[in-house]
């Protein structure tokens, strides 16, 4: 039974390149897969890019607001006709269809294309491998990773570190190179003229650095 996914984590903690590398499983064993991720996330414009420098492009940008499993469906009629139509066909061309669908920076999703994508799953039966962090640079959980949390048949935490060693559980930002915990739920890091970037941080340093606010408060 196809499944939607939702494998979560801090900042730095692989999460693009654990999707790159799923998408090549399924490949090397000569299955269709569909990436995409939402238009909201500027960075590498249209391609999925790991900080590792593997880089891939999408097969369509999620414009916020878009019906996903309407998307979805003229991309998978595309997949559909391209196997049918392939100069040399494959083993049984009645059998070509997309695998998998994977989603980056899934935390951008609104609660309603999240929603999509369940009935991607238990109506279409294709699973959904979905990417992305749980929580803002202020603590609060982004609403596509919340409904994610809420719908998901599997949850999955992928760790990274705290700069001390303990898990890294908090994103927090800084501008200029100064923490800062008030500003726009997203910023993309390294594209504002004041330079965003993001620290993977456990508890304990990040309340040291916000003067011990949660929330903004």
């Amino acid at each position: 039974m196809a499944k939607l996914y939702f494998r979560y984590g801090a900042m730095n903690s692989g999460k693009s390149t654990a999707l790159l590398q799923a998408a090549y499983n399924y490949e090397e064993r000569g299955q269709h897969v569909v990436l995409a991720k939402p238009a909201i996330d500027t960075k590498e414009a249209d391609h999925i890019s790991s900080r590792l420098g593997v880089t891939r492009p999408v097969d369509f940008l999620i414009a916020p607001g878009e019906n996903m499993r309407a998307v979805f469906a003229e991309h998978r009629a595309r997949v559909i006709r391209r196997g049918a139509e392939a100069l040399v066909p494959e083993a049984d061309p009645s059998h070509v269809d997309v695998a998998c669908l994977m989603i980056d920076e899934a935390q951008f999703l609104t609660p309603e294309q999240v929603d999509d994508l369940l009935r991607i799953v238990v109506l279409d039966g294709v699973p959904v491998l979905a990417y992305g962090i749980r929580t803002d640079f202020r603590t609060e959980a982004f609403p596509g990773s919340r409904r994610l949390l809420e719908l998901a048949h599997s949850l999955e935490e992928l760790k990274t570190i705290c700069r001390c060693g303990r898990k890294a559980i908090f994103n927090a930002r800084l501008v200029g190179g100064r923490f800062v915990f008030d500003g726009d739920q997203v910023a993309i890091d390294e594209l504002s003229t004041d330079r965003v970037t993001y620290e993977s941080m456990c508890a304990e340093c990040y309340l040291r650095e916000s003067g011990g606010r949660i929330d903004g408060r």
